[in-house]
């Protein structure tokens, strides 16, 4: 299990501008810096996520799902699932016979829990939570039929050790799903982006959080410094996928990858 993550104060953030002015994907120690960070904005995640996305992040979700195509019986892992809103996504669909929401913060694990106890019965006996690391996933290999990632995949410490995880637990013709933020490619769009993103998002959400961790500094930094859909995409397909395709949402904004492991 991972290990407990320090405690983000204002005497000791998880990121300050100094750590940001290089790329956080470079640093030894970003996975407890993540989860110290995550720890620290999980109880207003999910009111950030919808003002700041214009209540698009839940579109993105349910594209996700129809993008994952689940089977009749389907298996699910949701990796990085947070406060479980694409796990519940998951438990939604009429397919879906049993959906595991992994996350390595405990407390994005609590609120996701609380939720759970507020869906129907017949949706919440679909779900278990679990903590887990994306890189050493606590299941036997050809585990699931799909498994997903939505805005996690930047945040692991290692992409390739969690890919080969997800071609790993996936059974035969399984899929891969990942949602994650892009640079649009549209100038205007690009541009209204990187201001929203970049200057006004940080400044709103962190008010709203009360965050004293920098989480909201680090993560359109984290965004702009990690690998593109096409790098994404190339990932998957040395770590033994195939047929990587990629698909922009809101104009570019969001991309939603996927493979498939060989039948």
């Amino acid at each position: 299990m991972p290990h407990p993550a320090p405690t983000s104060t204002a005497e000791s953030p998880a990121w300050t501008d100094r750590d940001l002015d290089a790329s956080p994907h470079d640093r030894g120690d970003k996975a407890d810096r993540v989860r110290s960070m995550f720890a620290a904005i999980a109880r207003r995640y999910d009111l950030n996520n919808r003002l700041h996305s214009l209540w698009q992040d839940q579109l993105w979700r349910r594209y996700a799902v129809k993008a994952a195509d689940p089977a009749p019986g389907a298996h699910v892992l949701d990796c990085a699932c947070g406060t479980g809103d694409l796990t519940q996504a998951f438990a939604r669909h009429p397919n879906t016979e049993r959906v595991v929401g992994s996350d390595f913060t405990p407390q994005m694990l609590d609120l996701a829990r609380v939720k759970q106890q507020k869906l129907a019965e017949r949706l919440s006996g679909k779900i278990t939570y679990e903590q887990a690391d994306a890189m050493a996933l606590p299941h036997d290999d050809a585990s699931f039929d799909v498994v997903s990632i939505a805005f996690g995949i930047r945040n692991v410490q290692h992409p390739e050790k969690a890919m080969a995880e997800f071609f790993r637990v996936l059974k035969p013709g399984g899929r891969l799903v990942i949602l994650e933020f892009d640079t649009p490619r549209l100038a205007p769009v690009r541009w209204f982006n990187s201001f929203y993103a970049g200057w006004v998002m940080p400044r709103t959400a962190t008010l709203i959080a009360r965050d004293r961790s920098g989480a909201y500094k680090y993560l359109p930094k984290s965004v702009g410094t990690f690998m593109s859909a096409e790098r994404l995409r190339s990932l998957a397909q040395d770590s033994g996928f195939v047929t990587p395709r990629s698909r922009a949402l809101s104009m570019g904004i969001c991309v939603c990858t996927s493979a498939d492991k060989p039948a």
